[in-house]
């Protein structure tokens, strides 16, 4: 085990040497590989508690454990439990749309461990990690899938299986971007379905995706899960809209 440490501590010595360790989200160079530099790291928007028991909507001010948003409240979600790391804001838009569209896949060690932090909670008894899918054809232009990019990282990060191809998106929807809540929840009603022989009856799940806004998508899919007979299912995002 001595030896073997000591050889990935050379081979990280190597790979700064040949890839100097740089800024997730500027590019700027800093001291460890997957890190931020001062400037960005104190423009992110951490989420901590006090928060929604179930959405996680961040609260300004000290409540109960668990208490509920009027959102929550009003409308309660085919979802158990949401949490996400960062405020989705010009902070956190660079490091989330350089992942998502910009090949900066690098970065999903480094996402897995703040998922890890920030899910804590929700991923101490989960049975499986399953990322939120894309249809085929986008997969095909984009060539990844972050939100399965980073469910792997995370599965081998806490030891929890991750099925990437437990749910599939059977329809090419629009994307969501300029559509409202109910446009959103529309365009991806019924666009979601159980791979064939898939088993989540009893199963915890932990849905991951990139970003919350308006939870169109992953209610969508918590609710296919929900109708397979899943006992749980928690949403884990690396950022979230939240909107004053």
């Amino acid at each position: 085990m001595r030896l073997a440490r000591r050889a990935l501590s050379l081979l990280g010595l190597l790979l700064d040497a040949l890839l100097p360790p740089r800024c997730l989200a500027c590019g700027t160079a800093v001291d460890r590989q997957g890190g931020l530099c001062a400037a960005c790291w104190t423009r992110l928007t951490f989420i901590a508690p006090p928060c929604c028991a179930c959405c996680g909507l961040p609260f300004d001010f000290a409540v109960p454990e668990e208490t509920l948003c009027g959102a929550c409240l009003a409308n309660p979600p085919p979802f158990d439990r949401a949490r996400a790391v960062l405020v989705y804001d010009d902070g956190s838009r660079p490091l989330l749309l350089g992942f998502k569209h910009g090949d900066r896949i690098h970065a999903a060690g480094a996402y897995a461990t703040w998922l890890a932090r920030a899910g804590a909670e929700i991923l101490r008894d989960a049975d499986l990690i399953v990322p939120v899918p894309l249809h085929r054809w986008r997969l095909f232009r984009r060539r990844y899938n972050q939100a399965a990019l980073i469910s792997n990282a995370l599965s081998k990060r806490i030891g929890v299986a991750t099925v990437p191809d437990l749910l599939l998106r059977r329809r090419a929807t629009r994307t969501q971007g300029g559509l409202g809540r109910l446009g959103r929840a529309r365009n991806v009603k019924g666009a979601f379905a159980l791979r064939r022989g898939a088993q989540v009856a009893g199963k915890r799940v932990v849905l991951v995706d990139d970003v919350l806004t308006t939870g169109a998508t992953l209610a969508e899919c918590a609710a296919v899960l929900r109708r397979a007979g899943a006992a749980r299912v928690d949403l884990l995002t690396l950022a979230r809209v939240v909107k004053s």
